[in-house]
């Protein structure tokens, strides 16, 4: 029995792909009489067509490998697959570093800490890349301190 045509229509019907669209199987003999739509919407009616619900991709396995990331496993050369500047661009990294050494400097001027001369010579070494990091802004600081 071929029910194409009534699989189609149910399908237009319903809203949804043909693959989607159930058939009783105890009613097939009713619905392969059915050939305009509104003999369809009557069947759906009936119960004798269905759409069947979507079907999803369980991320429990994903769900769970992400909290593991989160915490800090699963990182390790043998799951890494970009090279480092691929999984952290130089230019993110970059962008990270100059905002901390610039909120540093902006608290030590705030807290009077260095004046405004030195705030702007170590803006500008800043700028230029001589920091690595705050700890060592923090720690040139104390050798001009000396």
């Amino acid at each position: 029995m071929n029910l194409t045509l009534q699989r189609r229509l149910a399908a237009e019907v319903l809203k949804c792909g043909m693959n989607r669209v159930w058939f009783n199987p105890e009613m097939l003999g009713e619905i392969a009489t059915a050939s305009t739509k509104e003999d369809i919407r009557e069947l759906i009616e009936r119960g004798a067509i269905k759409r069947k619900p979507v079907k999803g991709v369980c991320r429990t396995r994903i769900n769970a490998k992400r909290l593991k990331k989160a915490k800090g496993r699963s990182r390790g050369y043998g799951s890494r697959k970009g090279k480092k500047t691929a999984r952290m661009p130089r230019k993110r990294l970059w962008i990270m570093r100059i905002r901390a050494l610039r909120r540093r400097l902006k608290e030590l001027k705030v807290s009077g800490e260095i004046d405004t001369k030195t705030y702007r010579l170590l803006y500008r070494k800043a700028k230029g890349g001589e920091f690595r990091s705050v700890a060592h802004l923090n720690a040139v600081i104390e050798e001009m301190k000396r």
